[in-house]
Formats: structure tokens, C-alpha cells, sequence
């Protein structure tokens, strides 16, 4: 398997980008991957030299809650946090698109999930942009002033954010699941077929596959724009949900251990005294 095929590393079109892939046996591939993984954060949570942000990208119905529940099931809960960000708060809206994203970054020995991120301010504010108008930003004039250059320019800072984090010891993954439109037509359909699944169906899904070429558009320029070198984007095949778990486990573990985590060893004067430490517990 290459894994670096589903890496952002050069211009990408989405229409020419596939989104179903099958593996066999991929449920036992991931569960044996999750135990490797959950040892591997062990490790870097011993050592609390870095850090890890994965960021999680898709379009309605791509299946990244469930890829979460089954990815991180082996995961030391001490260890991992998942944030899922919605409609900014009034307090959020006072205060510059990135700082609500900054409180959630994960401390060093963790890893944080971010179940849409912060890239919802470069996607979901692009397709409707008077949201921005929320943000009461004093050179937002009009919808005029909501062009190109003003989202390029937040992809910019966002690719700029990113660096400063990679810098203090953070490692920063990002993961787009490419799902078909006619999938999620299934899916959702299957939302409302099964009744136990209604309470997932939103009549606002409807309105937002209306504009799935719209979201095609921004999702293409922002991972052309913002995968980077140290901050890179991987482009899943999403339409199989198991393979599409198993593919982001294998990228996940390829990428971490190249940072080579070791656990950190007790220091000389201390090593000298565990004998004596031995014996005083032994003979109380």
C-alpha cells in the first residue's frame, strides 16, 4: 500500500479524485492497527515532547463520527480529546475566527480530534458568506468585500497558525473524506428509512446538497492552497466506511512513527536507588 497516493503534494482535482475503495477484512486490519496505535500514544504521552492534532474534513454523512468511535476505541482516554465545533457563540463571534480553535489545541503528550475545524472558516463561510457578517469585522463592508482574496487571505493565516504549532512540538495531520454525492444520497435515504437513524436526518441536509458543487469548489481550492510539507492534507476515499478507517489508521501510524517517541528513563542518581527502593517496599 502507498500511502502517500492519498497525500495533497501537488495540484489536485476532486472529479479526478476517487472516492470508493474496498479492503479486504478491513475491520480486523483496524482493529489490529488500533492496538499499535494506542501503544504508539502510550509512548508519546510518556515522553510529552509533542503533541498530535488531527483534523477531520467531509461533507455531510462522510462518516468521520463513526470513523472516530472506531479508529481511537483503544485509545487511553487520558489521552485523546475530541472537540466537534458547531455554530460559533456569541463570545466566539467577539473574538478573531481562530481563537476558538486555539483553547481546543491538545496539550503536549495528547491528541486532539477536531471533528470540523478550523477550516469550516475557509468552506462554510465561503458557501455562505453572509455568516462572516456575524464576525462584525471593520473591513467588511458589503458581500463585495467577501472574495477571493479575502479567504485566500484567511488561508494564509490559517497555513501561518499551523507553522506556529508544528514549531512548539505539534504534529498536524489533516484528513478530507471524499465522499461520492450519489453515497450520500444513500445514506442519507437509509437516515430516513431506519427509524432508529431518524434522529440524525436534518431537513437543512437537503439544503446543503443543493450546494454540493459549491462545497466541490472550496474543499479543492483550500487543500491545494493549505497542504503543506509539515501540515499536510490526505484525500480518503470515503464511500466504504471501513476502508476508509482502515486507510486513515494506516496514514496515521506511518506518519507518527517517524517521530520515533521513546519513553522517558529515570535519571542516573535515581537508577542508582532502585535497589534501595525494592528492599524498603519489600521489607515493610
Amino acid at each position: 500500500m502507498n500511502l502517500d497516493t492519498y497525500k495533497v503534494s501537488k495540484t489536485i482535482k476532486l472529479a479526478d479524485s476517487t472516492t470508493k475503495e474496498v479492503i479486504e477484512n478491513a475491520e480486523k486490519k483496524l482493529n489490529k492497527l488500533s492496538k499499535k496505535l494506542s501503544k504508539l500514544q502510550d509512548t508519546m504521552y510518556a515522553e510529552g515532547k509533542y503533541s498530535v492534532l488531527i483534523c477531520l474534513q467531509g461533507m455531510d454523512t462522510s462518516g468521520k463520527d463513526s470513523l472516530i468511535r472506531e479508529v481511537f476505541k483503544e485509545f487511553n482516554a487520558r489521552g485523546v480529546e475530541v472537540h466537534s465545533f458547531k455554530v460559533p457563540t456569541e463570545l466566539e463571534l467577539k473574538h478573531d475566527f481562530l481563537w476558538r480553535h486555539y483553547l481546543a489545541l491538545p496539550a503536549k503528550g495528547k491528541v486532539g480530534v477536531f471533528n470540523r475545524t478550523h477550516y469550516e472558516n475557509v468552506l462554510v463561510t465561503r458557501v455562505h458568506p453572509n455568516y462572516i457578517f456575524g464576525e462584525n469585522i471593520p473591513s467588511v463592508k458589503s458581500i463585495d468585500d467577501l472574495n477571493d482574496v479575502f479567504y485566500h487571505d484567511r488561508m494564509d493565516r490559517i497555513n501561518a497558525f499551523e507553522n506556529h504549532l508544528i514549531k512548539n512540538g505539534m504534529i498536524v495531520l489533516k484528513f478530507f473524506l471524499n465522499l461520492s454525492k450519489e453515497e450520500q444520497k444513500n445514506r442519507l435515504l437509509r437516515r430516513l428509512n431506519i427509524p432508529a437513524k431518524n434522529w440524525k436526518f436534518s431537513a437543512g441536509d437537503l439544503k446543503e446538497r443543493k450546494l454540493w458543487d459549491k462545497y466541490q469548489f472550496c474543499y479543492e481550492d483550500l487543500l491545494n492552497r493549505t497542504s503543506k510539507e509539515k501540515a499536510p492534507w490526505f484525500v480518503i476515499p470515503a464511500d466504504d466506511k471501513p476502508t476508509a478507517r482502515y486507510i486513515l489508521a494506516k496514514i496515521l501510524l506511518q506518519e507518527l512513527k517517524k517521530y520515533n517517541f521513546k519513553e522517558p528513563t529515570l535519571s542516573p542518581k535515581l537508577q542508582a536507588q532502585v535497589a534501595d527502593f525494592k528492599n524498603e517496599l519489600n521489607n515493610e
